[in-house]
């Protein structure tokens, strides 16, 4: 079983950001010592009020430090870019991480960021799709043409092939059963996002796994992302990250993904994240496992606004938790 950091790279109107950059490689650092195999980050564009490190940057800059872990964007929101840069940007990470990079990926949902790259809605589906197979092709063959729907490639090879042979693993992000059906189709693995709770995960694993079985397709594994906080005492633990998980959940509803009207933090929360002390965070890992046999846990342990002694201290239990028998 691995565990991995998801690596928060947002942070609200008015914060020095650059200031907290140190924090952010403090934090790797820790995740690194505490034996995570992985680090991943997020993905967004024109998120005002909140502040947001774009991805390449700054995995780019975190890789130095992950020193053999892992690194992957949670995730790549794919239909506005072309295929052609993801291809070879993502060639780039894993020649810099030494075959260690995985290229997650997702639909994307919000409005702003297609219309602001002049990329349909309604056509997301499909590029991605297309996209996914140029990509490969352009990883694995010597030069590549291509006659698509939405991309052209004539007799043209990238720049820079990736260490790791065929190219990184595509892991691929839904929230739904038709595209969870799409990952176990073309992905190398369903990721599991941290947006979604156990209510909405369980029947889509259901249908992942019908859907492995029917393509006849074995996963590299089976990742899931989830906001968790391990604090010194489950009964202060929830109090101690209400504050930033709000913060951060208010702005998921505002771009039209989440809705807690009417419920508490404490309801909303539960089956949804995993908050309390290292004892009742190790009995909810282990539950999860066992309901949706999950077997890389990805865990968001900052959120805008939460002060980095805790998120240390949280990143520090979880090594203890993942180090235990």
């Amino acid at each position: 079983m691995k565990l991995g950091l998801f690596v928060n790279t947002q942070f609200p109107e008015g914060v020095a950001v650059a200031a907290r950059v140190p924090e952010i490689v403090t934090q790797v650092r820790a995740a690194r010592d505490a034996g995570f195999a992985s680090l991943w980050f997020p993905h967004h564009w024109l998120t005002h009020p909140m502040q947001m490190l774009q991805l390449a940057p700054v995995m780019g800059y975190v890789a130095a430090h992950a020193q053999g872990m892992t690194i992957g964007p949670n995730i790549l929101i794919l239909p506005p870019l072309n295929p052609i840069h993801v291809a070879e940007e993502a060639a780039t990470f894993d020649v810099l991480t030494g075959g260690n990079y995985i290229l997650g990926v997702g639909l994307g949902y919000r409005p702003p960021e297609f219309d602001a790259f002049g990329v349909p809605l309604a056509e997301r589906a499909p590029r991605f799709t297309e996209a996914i197979g140029l990509m490969r092709r352009l990883w694995r063959e010597e030069r590549v043409t291509h006659e698509g729907r939405f991309y052209r490639v004539t007799d043209a090879a990238i720049s820079l092939k990736p260490v790791r042979p065929g190219g990184p693993p595509i892991y691929i992000a839904g929230q739904a059963d038709v595209s969870v059906r799409r990952a176990a189709r073309i992905g190398d693995a369903w990721l599991i996002v941290n947006s979604s709770g156990l209510g909405k995960i369980a029947p889509l694993m259901q249908t992942y796994r019908a859907a492995l079985e029917e393509f006849g397709r074995t996963p590299a594994e089976s990742p899931i992302t989830v906001e968790c906080y391990v604090g010194a005492q489950h009964a202060s633990a929830h109090e101690e990250c209400r504050g930033p998980l709000e913060y951060k959940y208010a702005a998921y509803a505002a771009w039209g993904l989440e809705d807690r009207t009417g419920a508490s933090f404490e309801d909303f929360a539960r089956d949804r994240f995993i908050i309390g002390d290292k004892v009742s965070v190790k009995e909810e890992i282990a539950r999860y496992r066992e309901l949706l046999g999950v077997d890389h846990f990805i865990m968001r342990c900052q959120w805008p606004g939460l002060p980095q002694e805790r998120t240390l201290d949280s990143i520090r239990r979880l090594g203890e938790i993942f180090a235990s028998p």
